[in-house]
């Protein structure tokens, strides 16, 4: 199983962000943490990357869920969607949801993990039309 939902773009970086930021708003989840990693890395080691954002995304309602079935769940929240540039593509990509189970080991959350797969993947099919 892959850690990653993942699809790669043809638009620039800087148009893909509303983009994502939108299309994941549209599937319940708000956007509760932001980290520029191309700033962050030039500010503190002077390192030049490709543009990276990373997008902590939530969703309140999933997250009560998992959290009402596992306490510690918060260590894996919020979800992280990245969009980063790489060469002439920009690729989006989502923690699979299905990580949770794996890695807590807790199979009560399967199917919450399945609805939130089903969320996210809505999201990337939606910037998916958009190419």
């Amino acid at each position: 199983m892959s850690y990653a939902m993942s699809i790669d773009l043809v638009q620039p970086f800087d148009e893909v962000v509303p983009q994502v930021k939108q299309a994941l708003a549209a599937n319940g989840f708000g956007i509760v943490a932001e980290i520029d990693m191309q700033k962050t890395l030039w500010d503190k080691i002077g390192v030049d990357i490709e543009p990276q954002l990373i997008l902590g995304a939530c969703n309140p309602g999933f997250a009560n869920s998992a959290l009402q079935i596992e306490p510690s769940i918060g260590l894996l929240l919020p979800c992280n969607v990245v969009v980063r540039q790489a060469g002439s593509l920009t690729v989006v990509e989502a923690i699979n949801p299905e990580m949770l189970v794996s890695l807590t080991l807790n199979p009560a959350l399967a199917g919450l993990a399945k609805q939130i797969t089903v969320a996210l993947s809505q999201t990337l099919e939606v910037l998916r039309g958009t190419a």
